[in-house]
């Protein structure tokens, strides 16, 4: 099974929300953080990706068709090479927006991770993909800093427009519903409200283990 589509965007632009979208129309399933914490074998490959190993990416995808929202968010280049049929699905989102549930939820945990009492693998998976790949490899550190996080966030919006030919992309706002998407993946649409999950009040349920989101 190789990755069909494949999802740049940053935490927190409705990510949770399209992976439960993907699966609906198909493409399931999808790989996203929520995956890792479920399973946390999957925690390995990612401690050696953030120290930038060579990986098989057809064995860290092993089982999905999809992939939204960090850590695979961070490798997007590499995926899109690797799997040059698949279609690119860039989440995004207004900037002060994503900024207000960014830094009351990944942000915050990240900043304030020795405060928290985390599984053991989500612990990991925090030092892996939270702090080496986030903080340091995409926010230079400033993962606090409102500006400089939001000169990533468009950062890396320029970045894909600039290397994803036009066929291949879709900027996508989830609040745009069901038509764009499908119209870009060449499904029908389905007849259920587009999903809505991964509040920031089950963001921390979440990652505490308590309860997989909804």
């Amino acid at each position: 099974m190789a990755l069909e589509v494949i999802g740049p965007g940053f935490g927190r632009t409705g990510t949770a929300s399209l992976k439960r979208a993907l699966e609906m129309l198909g493409f399931g399933p999808c790989h996203h953080m929520e995956e890792i914490f479920a399973n946390p074998p999957q925690a390995a490959h990612w401690v050696k990706i953030a120290a930038r190993q060579p990986m098989d990416w057809d064995e860290v995808f092993a089982g999905y068709r999809s992939q939204v929202d960090w850590p695979g968010a961070h490798v997007w280049r590499e995926l899109a090479a690797h799997y040059p049929k698949a279609k690119v699905v860039l989440s995004v989102r207004p900037e002060e927006s994503w900024w207000k549930s960014f830094s009351a939820t990944i942000g915050k945990l990240v900043h304030e991770r020795a405060s928290f009492p985390l599984p053991p693998h989500v612990a990991t998976m925090l030092e892996a993909a939270g702090v080496e790949m986030i903080e340091r490899q995409t926010f230079g550190g400033r993962i606090t800093d409102k500006e400089g996080a939001l000169a990533a966030f468009r950062r890396r919006i320029a970045e894909v427009k600039a290397a994803i030919p036009a066929e291949r992309l879709l900027v996508f706002d989830v609040a745009e519903g069901w038509e764009p998407l499908c119209r870009f993946l060449g499904v029908p649409v389905p007849d259920a409200p587009f999903p809505r999950v991964n509040s920031t009040e089950e963001f921390w349920p979440m990652v505490r283990g308590e309860k997989a989101l909804g």
